[in-house]
Protein backbone atom coordinates (compact mmCIF):
# COMPACT_ATOMS: atom_id res chain seq x y z
CA UNK A 1 0.00 0.00 0.00
CA UNK A 2 1.30 3.65 -1.08
CA UNK A 3 2.23 5.67 1.78
CA UNK A 4 2.07 9.37 1.18
CA UNK A 5 1.03 13.11 1.53
CA UNK A 6 0.71 15.99 -0.52
CA UNK A 7 1.65 20.33 -0.15
CA UNK A 8 0.30 22.77 -2.38
CA UNK A 9 1.16 26.25 -1.64
CA UNK A 10 -2.12 28.24 -2.39
CA UNK A 11 -1.57 31.31 -4.50
CA UNK A 12 -3.64 34.73 -5.22
CA UNK A 13 -3.97 35.67 -1.35
CA UNK A 14 -3.97 39.45 -1.28
CA UNK A 15 -1.33 41.48 0.82
CA UNK A 16 -2.93 41.12 3.97
CA UNK A 17 -3.68 44.21 6.05
CA UNK A 18 -4.72 45.12 10.07
CA UNK A 19 -8.07 43.70 10.32
CA UNK A 20 -8.29 41.68 7.58
CA UNK A 21 -10.61 38.17 8.21
CA UNK A 22 -7.63 35.77 7.23
CA UNK A 23 -10.14 32.80 7.70
CA UNK A 24 -12.32 33.91 4.82
CA UNK A 25 -9.12 34.61 2.57
CA UNK A 26 -8.12 31.71 3.28
CA UNK A 27 -11.25 29.77 2.82
CA UNK A 28 -12.31 31.92 -0.20
CA UNK A 29 -8.98 31.16 -1.89
CA UNK A 30 -9.01 27.11 -1.70
CA UNK A 31 -10.99 23.59 -1.57
CA UNK A 32 -11.15 22.41 1.77
CA UNK A 33 -11.62 19.31 3.08
CA UNK A 34 -12.13 17.07 6.01
CA UNK A 35 -8.30 16.30 7.28
CA UNK A 36 -6.53 19.06 5.55
CA UNK A 37 -4.07 21.13 7.41
CA UNK A 38 -3.17 24.50 6.89
CA UNK A 39 0.19 25.94 7.58
CA UNK A 40 0.46 29.69 7.71
CA UNK A 41 3.11 31.78 8.00
CA UNK A 42 3.01 34.10 11.24
CA UNK A 43 3.89 37.32 9.32
CA UNK A 44 0.39 37.42 8.12
CA UNK A 45 -1.27 37.01 10.95
CA UNK A 46 0.78 39.31 12.83
CA UNK A 47 -0.31 41.97 9.86
CA UNK A 48 -3.71 40.99 10.36
CA UNK A 49 -3.36 41.43 14.31
CA UNK A 50 -1.34 44.55 14.21
CA UNK A 51 2.03 43.58 15.23
CA UNK A 52 3.87 46.24 13.11
CA UNK A 53 6.56 48.86 14.84
CA UNK A 54 8.54 51.21 13.31
CA UNK A 55 12.08 50.02 11.95
CA UNK A 56 13.90 52.20 13.45
CA UNK A 57 12.13 50.69 16.94
CA UNK A 58 13.39 47.38 16.22
CA UNK A 59 16.33 46.54 18.97
CA UNK A 60 13.76 47.89 21.45
CA UNK A 61 11.20 45.93 20.19
CA UNK A 62 13.23 42.83 20.31
CA UNK A 63 14.21 44.18 24.29
CA UNK A 64 10.57 44.83 24.99
CA UNK A 65 9.82 41.04 23.62
CA UNK A 66 13.00 39.40 25.63
CA UNK A 67 12.05 37.64 29.18
CA UNK A 68 15.69 35.53 29.16
CA UNK A 69 18.75 35.96 27.21
CA UNK A 70 20.17 32.92 26.44
CA UNK A 71 23.11 33.91 24.13
CA UNK A 72 25.04 37.29 22.51
CA UNK A 73 27.91 37.52 19.99
CA UNK A 74 28.87 40.94 18.65
CA UNK A 75 29.62 41.19 15.21
CA UNK A 76 31.12 44.17 12.53
CA UNK A 77 27.60 46.46 12.85
CA UNK A 78 26.06 44.92 16.05
CA UNK A 79 25.18 42.20 17.98
CA UNK A 80 23.28 39.36 17.54
CA UNK A 81 20.75 38.30 20.60
CA UNK A 82 19.66 34.56 20.93
CA UNK A 83 16.51 35.28 23.47
CA UNK A 84 13.71 33.66 24.96
CA UNK A 85 10.68 36.04 24.18
CA UNK A 86 7.39 36.24 25.61
CA UNK A 87 5.63 33.48 23.61
CA UNK A 88 8.57 31.16 25.11
CA UNK A 89 10.16 30.49 21.77
CA UNK A 90 13.63 30.58 21.98
CA UNK A 91 15.43 32.08 19.02
CA UNK A 92 17.39 35.33 17.34
CA UNK A 93 16.13 38.53 18.01
CA UNK A 94 12.56 37.19 19.98
CA UNK A 95 11.51 36.69 16.21
CA UNK A 96 11.03 40.35 15.19
CA UNK A 97 11.79 40.37 11.69
CA UNK A 98 11.86 42.87 8.69
CA UNK A 99 11.25 40.43 5.69
CA UNK A 100 8.05 40.62 4.19
CA UNK A 101 7.11 43.42 6.10
CA UNK A 102 6.02 47.00 5.34
CA UNK A 103 8.66 49.28 4.19
CA UNK A 104 10.20 50.98 7.42
CA UNK A 105 8.57 48.19 9.57
CA UNK A 106 9.00 45.51 11.24
CA UNK A 107 6.71 42.25 12.30
CA UNK A 108 6.62 41.31 16.17
CA UNK A 109 4.76 37.55 16.23
CA UNK A 110 1.42 37.27 17.31
CA UNK A 111 0.79 37.38 21.22
CA UNK A 112 -0.87 34.16 21.64
CA UNK A 113 0.40 31.65 18.56
CA UNK A 114 -1.94 29.48 19.66
CA UNK A 115 -4.64 31.39 20.54
CA UNK A 116 -4.50 32.99 16.62
CA UNK A 117 -4.49 29.44 15.38
CA UNK A 118 -7.68 28.54 17.08
CA UNK A 119 -9.56 31.21 16.21
CA UNK A 120 -8.24 30.79 12.72
CA UNK A 121 -8.83 26.59 12.53
CA UNK A 122 -12.63 27.75 14.15
CA UNK A 123 -13.28 30.52 11.19
CA UNK A 124 -12.18 28.18 8.41
CA UNK A 125 -13.73 25.28 9.68
CA UNK A 126 -17.48 27.50 10.35
CA UNK A 127 -17.04 28.78 6.62
CA UNK A 128 -15.99 25.66 5.44
CA UNK A 129 -17.82 23.07 6.78
CA UNK A 130 -14.09 21.09 6.81
CA UNK A 131 -12.67 19.99 9.79
CA UNK A 132 -9.46 21.28 9.19
CA UNK A 133 -6.25 21.63 11.55
CA UNK A 134 -4.12 24.68 11.30
CA UNK A 135 -0.58 25.52 12.12
CA UNK A 136 1.42 28.91 12.27
CA UNK A 137 4.75 28.38 11.34
CA UNK A 138 8.01 30.67 11.75
CA UNK A 139 11.82 30.56 10.69
CA UNK A 140 14.22 29.32 13.26
CA UNK A 141 17.96 28.38 13.49
CA UNK A 142 19.11 25.34 14.92
CA UNK A 143 21.70 24.77 17.61
CA UNK A 144 24.64 23.37 16.09
CA UNK A 145 23.47 23.11 12.88
CA UNK A 146 23.90 25.89 9.50
CA UNK A 147 20.78 27.29 7.90
CA UNK A 148 17.12 27.40 9.03
CA UNK A 149 14.06 25.75 9.10
CA UNK A 150 10.77 26.65 9.89
CA UNK A 151 8.70 25.41 13.00
CA UNK A 152 5.32 25.13 14.64
CA UNK A 153 4.69 28.29 17.00
CA UNK A 154 1.36 27.92 17.04
CA UNK A 155 -1.01 24.95 16.48
CA UNK A 156 -4.85 24.34 16.82
CA UNK A 157 -7.11 21.14 15.12
CA UNK A 158 -3.73 19.26 15.13
CA UNK A 159 -2.00 17.01 17.35
CA UNK A 160 1.55 18.68 17.44
CA UNK A 161 3.31 14.90 18.75
CA UNK A 162 2.89 11.15 17.63
CA UNK A 163 3.25 9.59 20.92
CA UNK A 164 5.32 5.99 19.99
CA UNK A 165 6.56 5.53 23.32
CA UNK A 166 5.77 1.93 24.62
CA UNK A 167 5.32 0.78 20.62
CA UNK A 168 7.52 -1.10 18.97
CA UNK A 169 9.78 -0.45 15.27
CA UNK A 170 10.17 -2.70 12.55
CA UNK A 171 11.99 -5.15 14.14
CA UNK A 172 10.15 -5.39 17.19
CA UNK A 173 12.47 -2.97 19.74
CA UNK A 174 10.30 -1.44 22.15
CA UNK A 175 10.30 2.55 21.50
CA UNK A 176 11.07 3.71 24.81
CA UNK A 177 11.26 7.39 23.96
CA UNK A 178 10.21 8.29 20.61
CA UNK A 179 7.67 10.96 20.38
CA UNK A 180 8.63 12.98 16.94
CA UNK A 181 6.97 16.24 16.55
CA UNK A 182 5.09 16.02 13.93
CA UNK A 183 3.54 19.74 13.84
CA UNK A 184 7.46 20.72 13.27
CA UNK A 185 7.56 18.51 10.55
CA UNK A 186 4.48 19.75 8.46
CA UNK A 187 5.78 22.80 9.29
CA UNK A 188 9.15 22.40 7.26
CA UNK A 189 7.64 20.59 4.81
CA UNK A 190 5.58 23.27 3.98
CA UNK A 191 7.96 25.46 3.63
CA UNK A 192 9.02 23.99 0.81
CA UNK A 193 6.14 25.20 -1.44
CA UNK A 194 5.50 28.52 0.82
CA UNK A 195 9.75 29.68 0.40
CA UNK A 196 10.79 33.50 1.76
CA UNK A 197 10.16 35.50 -1.43
CA UNK A 198 7.44 33.61 -3.63
CA UNK A 199 4.50 35.36 -1.80
CA UNK A 200 2.73 32.39 -1.13
CA UNK A 201 1.96 32.30 2.84
CA UNK A 202 0.42 29.43 3.32
CA UNK A 203 -0.20 25.64 2.24
CA UNK A 204 -2.42 23.16 2.61
CA UNK A 205 -1.28 20.30 3.36
CA UNK A 206 -3.78 16.89 2.61
CA UNK A 207 -2.75 13.24 3.43
CA UNK A 208 -2.33 13.43 7.33
CA UNK A 209 -6.09 13.34 8.51
CA UNK A 210 -5.09 11.27 11.05
CA UNK A 211 -3.36 14.10 13.26
CA UNK A 212 -6.45 16.43 12.81
CA UNK A 213 -8.51 16.69 15.54
CA UNK A 214 -10.73 18.96 18.13
CA UNK A 215 -9.75 22.68 18.38
CA UNK A 216 -8.81 21.96 22.30
CA UNK A 217 -5.50 19.54 21.67
CA UNK A 218 -2.68 21.32 23.05
CA UNK A 219 -0.97 23.73 20.73
CA UNK A 220 2.78 24.39 19.53
CA UNK A 221 3.17 26.16 23.38
CA UNK A 222 3.32 22.41 24.69
CA UNK A 223 6.60 21.33 22.25
CA UNK A 224 8.68 24.03 24.55
CA UNK A 225 10.87 21.91 26.75
CA UNK A 226 10.31 22.71 30.31
CA UNK A 227 12.93 24.69 31.93
CA UNK A 228 13.52 21.89 34.78
CA UNK A 229 14.48 19.78 31.60
CA UNK A 230 16.24 22.31 29.34
CA UNK A 231 19.93 21.17 29.19
CA UNK A 232 20.99 24.31 27.09
CA UNK A 233 19.68 27.09 29.29
CA UNK A 234 22.21 29.67 28.50
CA UNK A 235 25.31 29.83 25.38
CA UNK A 236 28.68 28.82 26.13
CA UNK A 237 30.05 31.79 26.58
CA UNK A 238 27.52 32.61 29.28
CA UNK A 239 27.40 29.25 31.22
CA UNK A 240 31.75 29.67 31.00
CA UNK A 241 31.52 33.04 32.50
CA UNK A 242 28.90 32.46 35.05
CA UNK A 243 30.80 29.44 35.97
CA UNK A 244 33.85 31.64 36.40
CA UNK A 245 31.94 34.19 38.55
CA UNK A 246 30.59 31.95 40.52
CA UNK A 247 33.93 30.11 41.13
CA UNK A 248 35.79 33.30 42.06
CA UNK A 249 33.07 34.81 44.52
CA UNK A 250 33.52 31.35 46.39
CA UNK A 251 37.56 31.46 46.35
CA UNK A 252 36.96 34.84 47.24
CA UNK A 253 34.26 34.09 50.39
CA UNK A 254 36.59 30.79 51.21
CA UNK A 255 40.17 32.91 51.30
CA UNK A 256 42.44 33.71 53.79
CA UNK A 257 40.85 37.42 54.23
CA UNK A 258 37.24 36.23 53.93
CA UNK A 259 36.66 37.35 57.57
CA UNK A 260 38.14 40.83 57.65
Amino acid sequence: MAVGFSVEGIEGLPEVQRGDDLAALIAGAVELGDGDILVVTSKIVSKSEGRIVEAADREAAITAETVRVVATRAYDGGVTRIVENRQGIVGAAAGVDASNAPHGTVLLLPVDPDGSARALATGIRALTGAAVGVILSDTLGRPWREGQTDIAIGAAGVHVFEDLRGSADASGKPLAVTMPCVADEIAGAAELVKGKSSGVPVAVVRGLGRYVGPLDLPGARSIIRPAERDLFRVGADEAYNEGYRDGFDESQAEGPLASE
